[in-house]
């Protein structure tokens, strides 16, 4: 059976080069390295790609007559860089050779990828080589790559080269290559000993200094005796190159253990300083490979998931896509990042597409991180917080009160949403309006509030979270106007999270009025900042309530927003996406499909024809549908309910739907949604859109965008599926609920999660679901489903049967949970 713990790409496939970088990337939260090629540059066919969280730097252009300044993630030296050669031969790569085997295998159980290649060079000399590598997740600098390199049917001279390139630019992502690409400037390079190589370099604007220190010891296979090198400087580059006789069968050894050190790491002094002392300290390959192997397996453990006695292959091939899904989460954030002040890249540390940006991910992501890491989120949430003055600034510039957090956010939590966009297929640059989706400030918030709800963290509420929150609400208060003609109060001007909806038809400004997801979250965040106020010691609510200026008045204006706010329901009781939404035309989208085949960018194709998506009832991704995905129906209700509407249960399935049927899932996040709403109601459409969103990258299902980074909101999104939809896990009223649905041919699900300080094993199947608590440090928690609730103690199993029969097992002996070794 095929293993669930690997993940394998057989045969030389220059088109499929890019996917397999971004999706064989190794990393540690800190910092990532694509899967390209040592050997390789960035030529079209290889992408290599460093990125260290939050290391961005500000290039200028000229575009469409206009200077627009873009802020990137840094693409940073390439420490991989190992080159070899025949004789006096030209350095040998892929593209020139003929390829006889190529295979990557990527463990994910130990964050290990493996190389074999054998090829047939233009004397038709055979070569193999055999390569690991490793980006250390215990010893956060460190990396590793090890190579052996063997000559099977001739003798001769072999040349290697091992070095650290400074001379990398950001230019993987292709729309972008007309614009600045060169972050860094090479400041000096040393040898501080003789098999160690020190290269350092700096941002052109930020003023980042990065050091990369190498240690390349060789030898030849079956003796340890170090061969001699020579030191080979450019100016952006510095190798040691070896040579070496060679007889037919012979190997050569190249064991290669780099630092990679900036100016933002915390505890140290100097970048190049620090580089060399934590290369010196750091012990050969294997060892390290040991360590960091057994912080993988650690982490493993806590982020267990199962499948079992389920049908077939298929099962297996969505454990090791949930895997690999949850690999590439903890590849770009970790423990790590506690001490970083860094948010979640909407497309990790694998690529350049949006710009290393931070976007609205952390909505999705947070869920999975908060009950296996709690730690985590707390530390991510602070990136936010930290910013919470520049989102008081961007509110004082636009004429508010509060905080208007960016759309995208990067190094210090200014707006840096595009200004112009290509369109590549008509070649057009075109005004870009999406930092209108104000809706990001009430994402901030939510998960703010879910992360108290998950932990009970009352001191991070009080510290941080609180004064943010009610920076927000003040902010949505602002935006809210009052319509007499209605006596209800609107917000006018913004984008939904749909984005193809940017303006009315033939309007002059951007913006739409009363969109429907952005109007019902901001009455419940109306409702949240009452709670958060009435949650904190009586201390710190009077001293936020001094240091805000927050008056009676202005709370009682946030009670009547939470009862009068307008919601654009048509008559046949559908939540209108917006005001307007339904008097626009529909879109003929047979025609379309037969015309297209995939329409998924629906805008770009529309505006190559001269036309626009706003003319149309057109969705790129959920919207309407993402009140469905935050909150029950039941809790939904109960807001409109507040407001005076109401939500019938015929209604639901009738919106999901309408809005189904005009979506053409242009983001990987709308698989994701669409497969929550749908699976109570539509079981199997929902599993095919849980299939589509867990293989969104893995199977590149945009068409080429995974390449450029992968889709950490839709990979992290896959399994918070299993977790809390198809579980029903949900924690409110200081209460952990479950609401179990998990299909029967997917067999038994079982994972581990952390609750309010317990360890804890669920186990769902059918709509049984079953609780277990390890050792824990925390008092009893409540537990419950349906009606029932019960408290749960460390060593206790409760039951639950959906439809509302309990069990309940006192005193049970604490399931254990399983070493790796019994997993998959």
């Amino acid at each position: 059976m095929t293993d669930p713990w690997t993940l394998v790409f057989d045969g030389w496939d220059p088109a499929d080069e890019g996917r397999r970088e971004a999706l064989c990337t190794l990393g540690n939260g800190r910092f990532a390295t694509r899967g390209a090629a040592p050997e390789s540059s960035a030529d079209g066919v290889h992408y290599p790609g460093t990125y260290a969280a939050g290391c961005f730097n500000r290039l200028r252009d000229e575009v469409a007559g206009r200077c627009v300044e873009n802020e990137s993630l840094v693409n940073l030296p390439n420490w991989l860089d190992l080159r070899f050669a025949v004789g006096d031969g030209e350095w040998l790569e892929l593209s020139g050779v003929g390829v006889l085997e190529h295979r990557l295998v990527l463990d994910l159980r130990r964050g290990l990828l493996s190389r074999t290649t054998r090829f047939v060079d233009g004397a038709g000399r055979r070569i193999s080589v055999r390569q690991r590598r490793f980006v250390h997740m215990a010893r956060p600098h460190l990396a590793g790559l090890h190579t052996v390199i063997t000559a099977e049917d001739w003798s001769g001279r072999l040349r290697v080269a091992s070095g650290i390139d400074g001379s990398v630019t950001n230019s993987g992502v292709r729309r972008y290559q007309g614009l600045s690409g060169r972050h860094l400037r090479t400041v000096g390079t040393g040898q501080p000993d003789p098999s160690t190589l020190l290269l350092v370099a700096r941002t052109t604007q930020s003023w980042l200094r990065v050091a990369v220190a190498a240690r390349t010891r060789a030898w030849r296979d079956g003796d340890r005796k170090e061969l001699p090198r020579r030191l080979r400087n450019g100016t952006d580059r510095t190798a040691h190159e070896l040579e070496l006789e060679l007889r037919a069968g012979e190997s050569v050894v190249i064991e290669k253990v780099v630092s990679l050190v900036t100016s933002r790491d915390v505890a140290v002094s100097e970048p190049a300083a620090g580089a060399v002392e934590l290369l010196a300290d750091a012990p050969g390959f294997d060892e390290l490979l040991d360590s960091h192997a057994l912080a993988w397996h650690q982490l493993w453990r806590r982020f267990r998931f199962e499948l079992t006695d389920g049908d077939g292959p298929a099962t297996v091939e969505t454990l090791r896509t949930l895997r690999l899904n949850l690999f590439h989460l903890l590849v770009s954030v970790s423990s790590h990042n506690v001490d970083l002040d860094a948010g979640i890249p909407a497309r990790g540390l694998h690529g350049e597409a949006y710009r290393g940006h931070v976007f609205w991910d952390e909505l999705f992501v947070f869920p999975v991180l908060t009950l296996r890491l709690p730690e985590l989120p707390r530390a991510l949430l602070r990136y936010r917080t930290r910013r919470l003055d520049a989102a008081r600034r961007a509110a004082r510039l636009g004429g508010y009160r509060g905080a208007m957090y960016p759309w995208q956010s990067g190094s210090d939590g200014r707006e840096e949403t595009q200004q112009v966009h290509l369109n590549p297929r008509s070649g057009r640059w075109l005004p870009d309006t999406s930092h209108l989706q104000r809706h990001i400030g009430l994402a901030v918030a939510y998960s703010i509030w879910q992360y108290y709800q998950s932990t009970g963290d009352v001191e991070f509420l009080a510290t941080h979270g609180a004064e943010t929150i009610l920076e927000i609400t003040r902010f949505w208060a602002g935006l809210a106007s009052y319509d007499p003609a209605l006596d209800r109060y609107r917000i006018r001007g913004v984008m939904g999270p749909d984005e193809y909806s940017t303006r009315y038809p033939g309007a002059a400004e951007p913006g739409i009025d009363d969109n429907a997801y952005t109007n019902v979250m901001v009455v419940w965040l109306m409702l949240r900042a009452e709670e958060t106020l009435a949650l904190l010691p009586p201390t710190r609510r009077i001293e936020l309530e001094e240091g805000l200026g927050l008056s009676r008045a202005e709370r009682l204006r946030w009670q009547q927003l939470s009862r009068r706010m307008y919601v654009p329901i048509a008559p046949d009781g559908i939540l209108s996406q917006f005001e307007g939404y339904r008097e626009l035309p529909e879109l003929d989208w047979d025609d379309y499909r037969r015309r297209y085949g995939d329409i998924q960018r629906l805008d770009r194709i529309l505006e190559a024809e001269g036309r626009s998506v706003d003319e149309y009832q057109v969705s790129k991704q959920a919207d309407v549908l993402m009140l469905f995905y935050l909150m029950s129906a039941d809790e939904l209700r109960e807001l409109l309910g507040r407001l005076g509407y109401e939500l019938p249960p015929e209604a639901i399935p009738r919106t999901i739907d309408y809005y189904l049927a005009r979506t053409c899932h242009g983001s990987t996040l709308s698989a994701l949604v669409h497969a929550w709403v749908l699976a109570r109601a539509h079981r199997e459409q929902a599993m095919e859109h849980f299939e589509r969103v867990c293989s969104s990258d893995i199977a590149d299902i945009q068409g080429g965008t995974t390449a450029e980074g992968v889709h950490l909101g839709a990979m992290a999104g896959s399994v918070d599926l299993l977790q809390r939809c198809f579980a029903g896990v949900e924690t409110r009223q200081d209460a952990l609920w479950f609401n179990p649905y998990w299909p029967d041919r997917y067999g038994r699900l079982t994972f581990a999660m952390e609750y309010r300080g317990h360890p804890l094993t669920v186990e769902v199947c059918g709509r049984r679901v079953q609780v277990s608590a390890g050792p824990g440090t925390g008092g009893p928690i409540r537990v419950g489903c349906g009606t029932q609730v019960c408290e749960l103690r460390s060593g206790q199993t409760v039951g639950f049967v959906a439809a509302g029969a309990l069990g309940y097992v006192a005193a049970e002996e604490p399931r254990a949970a399983g070493d790796l070794e019994d997993q998959g």
